[in-house]
């Protein structure tokens, strides 16, 4: 099942439930997925390996087989654009996975209810324990563990630090990935209609 941070409209759920199962055939992994409508519209879907170190290539790999399936089912009224994306380095946090993969850095969390008189959390992750996410934040001085239920969370995101910096440079060298051009590649496809 699709949780609100990786599809919230209903629409985006829609193509998640479309393109899920490309990306996952593939080898890949759907991190978050947004239909933007502004004077264009553009389907972005940011995708991930399961262990991380999606590349260039990979991107324009999805981006073709997503392309192929949307022609088919055709969900999308307008002429649209398809970005296919990494997630970068302060990426968004969508899965119960991520929480604990990002253990010890610090990441901004939102919630769509008021928990404890505030929504919005920003501190260290402290992993997972049962289906609450952990987060250590300061309080009046002290630091308290809160634990977040990770249906309540509406939005998750690393915070970009010099630590999540060199960690991930220090993960792409070693394997042996490192082009730091490719962080935040874009590929960028026109829809069928787009073309006409």
């Amino acid at each position: 099942m699709t949780n609100d941070l990786i599809a919230k409209a209903a629409i985006d759920r829609r193509l998640a439930e479309i393109v899920t199962p490309v990306i996952e055939d593939l080898g890949y992994e759907l991190v978050r997925i947004r239909l933007m409508s502004g004077k264009s519209t553009t389907l972005q879907i940011m995708a991930d390996k399961p262990n991380g170190g999606i590349e260039v290539d990979d991107c324009a790999e999805i981006s073709n087989a997503v392309s192929a399936a949307l022609d088919v089912e055709d969900p999308i009224i307008d002429a649209y654009a398809l970005e296919v994306s990494s997630p970068g380095i302060d990426r968004p946090l969508t899965r119960m996975k991520d929480f604990e993969m990002f253990e010890g850095y610090e990441a901004k969390l939102e919630t769509a209810e008021t928990v404890g008189g505030r929504r919005r959390f920003k501190g260290e992750l402290a992993g997972t324990e049962d289906d609450e996410v952990l987060i250590n934040i300061e309080d009046q001085g002290q630091t308290v563990t809160v634990g977040l239920k990770f249906d309540w969370l509406s939005d998750a995101k690393l915070v970009l630090t010099d630590e999540l910096i060199k960690e991930m440079l220090r993960q792409r060298k070693e394997a042996g990935t490192l082009n730091e051009d490719a962080f935040d590649e874009i590929e960028t496809e026109e829809s069928e209609e787009e073309k006409k």
